[in-house]
């Protein structure tokens, strides 16, 4: 009777929302997990292939993201490492034209004067109000999220902030990961902006699944009386992705309590790939992120490949794309679905996914370059990935190693190519070779940094 007396008041706060943002700029949302594997939920990555789901975590409301909107197979981040990933989806481009340059003195200074989505937002229209909450991770350069254009944010925010490998874990709590405080303030940002009626962006970059392990007494007692599986078993592990998969459905609530879904896209993905392994937990039959091969801080697919779900008002519920998009289009996507005027920077790697999902998942996304490239150095070992069309050839550059794959029968990168195709071997290595040179790369390892991952 209590759910029932607030129907009216609902229905009436959905009308007034509805009509008050007929016609005006469309909202953003992106769900940004940390850590999340590709195979780390409940639905299939993959509709066609019943091997990339856990076998042990239950994400309903994520299953609920999948259904309500598009999920792309072939979503990447654009690093496997969560502080380079994050300042690509900012600014639409590639960690080796920020985070790994040669010019390391200079780098930081010149990445402030990047565009940036809450810029490109504000420049579609000024009233877009933009708020960051969760993990921001500037390591390095310590650039605030007010420096590149948001109204609101929790400033510089790290790993610690949200509970890290140094905390004291693994521990019931009754906030994990600061799951629904970060909710909680993204619900109120969203009710100010509606009822000021002002189009927003918002960013929840959560701090789950990211090591220590966090979660609720309920959520650790349900997981510890299941079975495990195969490839998931650390009931912990499990009951801090449930407890984000809570935090997730109290937001989506929200949206549409407010009567958004009508004029908001909402994109969920995550930062990299899942890790190869876990500090607890006995041994599994299969690794991890089974099918893929590896898994974070590397350039074979399980770390980066990452889950990747759009949502928006022409978007066919319930729907899948096979073409290849990355975090880096989110910036043109949504400068393209606001309006934006202006011509975009000539450097953008991304480019805008909207023709994609009107057109149910078929079509090509239009780049400075027809090819996607990944790329780590200076403080990290130096790898590299380029990929066009069903072709992808890794680099390891300190053993000069190159493995060419064909990801249209060989997702897990077990049969390499490159002695049967050295001429598709050379050219892709040729293509990789000059992107980095006119991004001037470093592509060697020459300094420590401060890599809490």
């Amino acid at each position: 009777m209590k759910n029932l007396a607030l129907i009216p008041n609902l229905l009436i706060a959905g009308t007034l929302v509805s009509c008050g943002q007929k016609n005006s700029s469309p909202n953003f949302i992106v769900i940004f997990s940390d850590d999340q594997s590709w195979v780390g939920t409940s639905f299939l990555a993959s509709p066609d292939d019943p091997r990339t789901k856990s076998d042990f975590y239950q994400t309903p409301n994520m299953e609920r993201l999948a259904q309500m909107g598009m999920q792309f197979t072939d979503g990447y981040s654009a690093a496997p490492f969560c502080c380079p990933s994050r300042k690509s989806l900012l600014t639409g481009l590639t960690p080796a034209k920020h985070e790994y340059q040669q010019d390391r003195e200079n780098w930081t200074k010149e990445f402030r004067k990047n565009l940036t989505i809450p810029q490109a937002l504000k420049k579609a229209n000024p009233k877009y109000q933009t708020a960051h909450f969760g993990k921001w991770d500037a390591r390095y350069d310590e650039v605030t999220p007010e420096e590149m254009g948001y109204d609101f944010s929790d400033g510089l925010t790290s790993n610690a902030t949200g509970g890290s490998k140094g905390a004291d874990w693994p521990a019931a709590v009754a906030d994990p990961k600061l799951i629904f405080d970060l909710t909680e303030r993204s619900c109120k940002f969203m009710e100010e902006q509606v009822t000021k009626g002002n189009p927003f962006y918002l960013q929840v970059s959560h701090y789950a699944v990211h090591l220590g392990m966090f979660y609720t007494q309920e959520s650790i007692d349900k997981y510890n009386k299941l079975s495990p599986g195969e490839k998931h078993n650390i009931p912990e592990f499990a009951a801090m992705t449930v407890d984000l998969d809570t935090g997730i459905g109290i937001l989506m609530d929200k949206i549409a309590e407010l009567g958004l879904l009508e004029n908001t896209y909402i994109i969920f993905l995550s930062d990299n790939g899942g890790r190869t392994s876990q500090p607890i937990g006995g041994e599994q039959k299969f690794p991890g992120n089974f099918p893929l091969r590896q898994g974070k801080g590397t350039m074979y697919e399980g770390g980066i490949r990452v889950p990747f779900v759009v949502i928006g008002p022409d978007v066919n519920p319930g729907s899948n794309s096979h073409v290849p998009v990355t975090s880096v289009d989110i910036l043109p996507t949504l400068a393209d679905l606001a309006g934006y005027k202006e011509v975009l920077p000539e450097k953008l790697d991304g480019g805008s996914i909207a023709d994609i999902i009107r057109n149910q998942g078929i079509g090509e996304v239009v780049r400075n370059n027809p090819y996607l490239v990944f790329h780590q150095a200076v403080d990290r070992k130096p790898q590299s990935a380029i990929r066009e069309g069903n072709f992808k050839l890794v680099k390891t550059w300190e053993e000069n190693k190159l493995e060419l794959f064909d990801l249209s029968n060989d997702v897990g990168e077990e049969n390499d190519l490159a002695e049967k195709m050295p001429g598709k071997v050379k050219e892709l290595n040729s293509k990789l070779e000059f992107y980095l040179s006119e991004a001037n790369a470093e592509t060697r390892k020459i300094q420590k940094g401060k890599s809490e991952d």
